[in-house]
């Protein structure tokens, strides 16, 4: 190796790099495009090695030319010192014996990016650091009881993914695994995540099992997470309210409450809490709960300049129905103020220009109650065509109300636009025995029904294309009139 104009004998692992062949001269080259330092400069330089029966390998000896000016003896011939060769194994084995197993391991594997995982790759190795440790937790379900807990990993470009442990690896990695330490891990599984339980943003999550490994980075391991952020605009906020997924969000502080003290009803428990009210270049604001620590440190800090609309970047916010909605912070949760971000610098820029004199609207204006079976309010901005078709998980569990905007693109002619349907409750009714209509729902015969819509047709909008179901009224609205008018006129 070259270094500062001298050469240096030392071991280097060529970690990217491409063979090619020279046909004509029977050779081939290595194209090195990466590759790093494994052992500080050797003593000795690994050269062909020479078997001797006596004395095992050995250097033939090099003869070095010594001028003595001082004693004009001219020019002598000496012999230099006989050393021992050693193979580059025994060197690397010498200068890493006393290392900690994941040090050594250090030297010789390849780390690969969180980024760059997939569920079709095959080994890989990662180095993260263990940002967010949940609790043991015990399930029970048809195919028997067992144990679970999650973890988050983040390496050191600021990816984060959730890994999840269950049963005997649960018990297995528990105790090992410990909050801020960094870990080298091998022999997991990826699948996509699940949108709707997952706490990070990757589209992945994994699974460690008990042929799993995972081993402290003692001596490599001081590398710091850069955080990292997707901020959600307050206004794009509706879609996410009770749902399970975190929002990041960034702000200008408008208002800092002062520290409340909540009894929680679990243990009777008092709790420190403190709300901030933030905005952003959409002209709408949003109140955030900060709690425990974060409402007595973070918090104070907030309240301290308050007077000079600090910039506030939350990471990981739970986002809920209070007041239309409303966000809170978890034990997970990241808070920075004032962020060295683009982000940052280009809305405190809006704000000082333009946003500190124009009025601002509470995002929650304009939701309707949380309807009663359970779904989430209605909210009043539109959602666009892509996040329903890209959320196949949508309305799951319980139901999920949005609105959304576009134009009827095509409907299907030869479809059954209508239904028999019984007067009385609107349900379906079938052909009695003699003469009649049956309804299942009432148990009775009626001699006449009506026909109600049921229509299927495709809607577009700048985002893209999805097939929506038309009931009666709806249907209505859209072909001008009846399901019983529409058959007359087809029947003419």
């Amino acid at each position: 190796m070259i270094f500062e104009g001298q050469t240096l004998k030392t071991l280097s692992c060529a970690s990217d790099y491409t063979l090619n062949d020279i046909p004509l001269k029977n050779k081939k080259y290595l194209i090195v495009t990466k590759c790093e330092v494994v052992s500080p400069p050797l003593e000795a330089e690994i050269v062909d090695e020479v078997k001797n029966e006596e004395m095992g390998i050995l250097k033939k000896p090099k003869l070095d030319v010594e001028v003595n000016n001082m004693q004009g003896l001219g020019i002598v011939l000496k012999p230099k010192q006989e050393m021992f060769t050693k193979s580059a194994a025994q060197i690397v084995h010498e200068q890493t014996g006393n290392m900690a197993p994941s040090a050594r391991m250090a030297m010789t594997r390849r780390v690969h990016p969180l980024v760059s995982l997939n569920p079709y790759q095959g080994n890989w190795t990662i180095k993260v650091r263990l940002t967010n440790k949940g609790n043991m937790r015990n399930y029970k379900n048809a195919r028997g009881e067992g144990c679970v807990f999650n973890v988050e990993l983040t390496d050191e470009d600021g990816t984060q993914i959730q890994a999840t442990m269950f049963n005997e690896s649960a018990k297995k990695f528990y105790d090992r695994f410990q909050l801020g330490k960094a870990y080298y891990i091998s022999k997991g599984t990826l699948r996509v995540a699940n949108k709707q339980f997952k706490t990070v943003q990757n589209d992945y999550e994994m699974t460690l099992n008990e042929n799993s490994v995972v081993e402290e980075a003692i001596k490599d391991g001081t590398f710091i997470p850069e955080t990292k952020f997707n901020f959600v605009p307050i206004d794009q906020l509706g879609p996410y309210v009770n749902n399970s997924e975190l929002v990041d969000v960034i702000g200008v502080v408008q208002s800092v409450s002062p520290t409340m003290s909540i009894r929680r009803k679990s243990n009777n428990e008092n709790i420190p809490k403190r709300d901030i009210t933030i905005a952003d270049e959409s002209k709408k604001t949003v109140v955030v709960s900060l709690w425990n620590d974060l409402a007595t440190t973070v918090g104070q800090e907030l309240l301290d300049i308050a007077d000079q609309y600090p910039v506030v970047a939350l990471k990981s916010l739970k986002v809920g129905d209070f007041q239309g909605v409303s966000l809170s912070a978890l034990s997970r949760s990241v808070i920075v103020v004032n962020p060295e971000t683009p982000e940052s610098k280009k809305l405190k820029s809006w704000y000082d220009s333009e946003g500190k004199g124009s009025p601002m609207a509470s995002v929650g204006t304009g939701l309707s109650p949380s309807s009663k079976s359970g779904g989430r309010s209605l909210y009043a901005d539109r959602v666009s065509l892509s996040y329903i078709t890209s959320n196949p998980s949508l309305g799951e569990e319980k139901p999920v109300f949005f609105s959304t905007k576009g134009y009827i693109s095509f409907i299907k002619p030869d479809q059954s636009m209508w239904y028999r349907a019984c007067k009385t409750c609107n349900k379906k009714v079938t052909e009695a025995i003699g003469s009649g209509f049956w309804c299942e729902g009432c148990q009775k015969n009626d001699d006449e029904c009506n026909l109600r819509y049921i229509m299927v047709a495709k809607v577009a909008d700048a985002s893209g294309e999805a097939l929506l179901s038309f009931f009666n009224d709806q249907a209505e609205n859209v072909v001008g009139c009846s399901a019983d008018e529409l058959d007359k006129l087809k029947s003419q």
